[in-house]
């Protein structure tokens, strides 16, 4: 099977190695402005959806995946921070309380289309504004959803987690790798 990982997450792709050494990343082109959907967890659904078939159109023999997470408190959505302030603000509110966080993938391969939400609850401990202040100097908040990278520093924020540990990284191997097994 020719896999093709739609994402040029580094954490994505160390996470499709688990699975199989063996694939190509290709991203696609889609604007994610673009893209609406009516709650969190079929936004990130949609989201992986066009990345895949963005890229799978002109791979028809092939196997890809594509994916997108976001995270969501009491119904906002949390992407990628804009900016610092965006990330103080996103942790801040963050702080404290539960969170969960959506990872969709799509599974591509000619007409064959599989596609899921994942989700997982994090719990973050009450946060100072001097952790929030070094944890975003440190550079780490803005290419993640929500502002935190769970296996990085933000592990020392982490009260609790409901769920799959690897979807809060953006890729819940093992629902991946059983999806999989629908295209031997």
């Amino acid at each position: 099977m020719k896999i093709v990982l739609a994402s040029g997450s580094p954490r994505r792709k160390k996470l499709l190695a688990m699975i199989t050494p063996d694939f190509e990343v290709i991203c696609s082109d889609v604007d994610e402005k673009a893209i609406s959907a009516p709650t969190p967890a079929s936004l990130a659904e949609t989201l992986a959806k066009a990345k895949c078939l963005a890229v799978a159109k002109d791979y028809p023999d092939r196997v890809v995946i594509g994916c997108d997470t976001v995270v969501e408190k009491d119904g906002e959505v949390y992407g990628k921070p804009a900016d610092h302030a965006d990330a103080v603000r996103m942790l801040k509110n963050l702080s404290g309380t539960g969170h969960q966080v959506h990872t969709g993938v799509c599974i591509a391969q000619g007409e064959k289309i599989v596609s899921f939400a994942a989700t997982s609850t994090v719990k973050f401990y009450p946060l100072t504004e001097q952790q929030i202040e070094e944890y975003v100097q440190s550079g780490e908040p803005f290419d993640k959803a929500g502002g935190y990278g769970i296996q990085g520093g933000a592990a020392l924020f982490c009260e609790g987690i409901e769920g799959c540990y690897y979807n809060i990284m953006g890729f819940p191997v093992s629902r991946v790798a059983l999806a999989l097994k629908e295209f031997l």
